[in-house]
């Protein structure tokens, strides 16, 4: 069934500005015990940094994490986003045409408010599920 991305999104979201290092936003992730940060000035979505950013585009390339910038190595637009009215349907169909895991969610104006992510659909739909127990599983630093 269907539930609107409102009802299963992980509100607020952590956000970084494109100049800010990596090694920062590293931390903010460690901290707030995530695996994406936004890269954005105020409403005006620049990017997404992952971890898989980070280990791909910075530690494989041998770049040093304390002098790049997240907005060198972020996911650059176009970045796929949904609003809250969107359906858990639509956020399933657009995270399996653009192969990724995590979608932002904006309001109208373009204004991050939430994150979705495949354990919060899987959770939705089946909270029974491996993948729903995985998300909700404590982190293990």
């Amino acid at each position: 069934m269907s539930r609107q991305i409102r009802d299963v999104m992980s509100p607020g979201t952590a956000a970084v500005e494109p100049m800010t290092t990596v090694a920062r936003a590293a931390r903010l992730m460690s901290e707030q015990d995530i695996g994406d940060v936004l890269v954005a000035y105020d409403c005006d979505l620049f990017g997404v940094l992952t971890d898989r950013d980070i280990a791909v585009r910075v530690v494989a390339e041998g770049r040093d994490p304390q002098a790049t910038t997240v907005g060198s190595v972020c996911t650059r637009p176009p970045v796929v986003t949904l609003s809250p009215e969107d359906s858990t349907d639509r956020a399933a169909e657009l995270m399996r045409l653009h192969s990724v895991r995590r979608l932002p969610v904006v309001e109208h104006g373009g204004c991050p408010v939430g994150m979705v992510t495949l354990g919060d659909l899987a959770a939705a739909d089946d909270p029974h599920s491996a993948l729903a127990d995985i998300s909700r599983a404590v982190p293990n630093h």
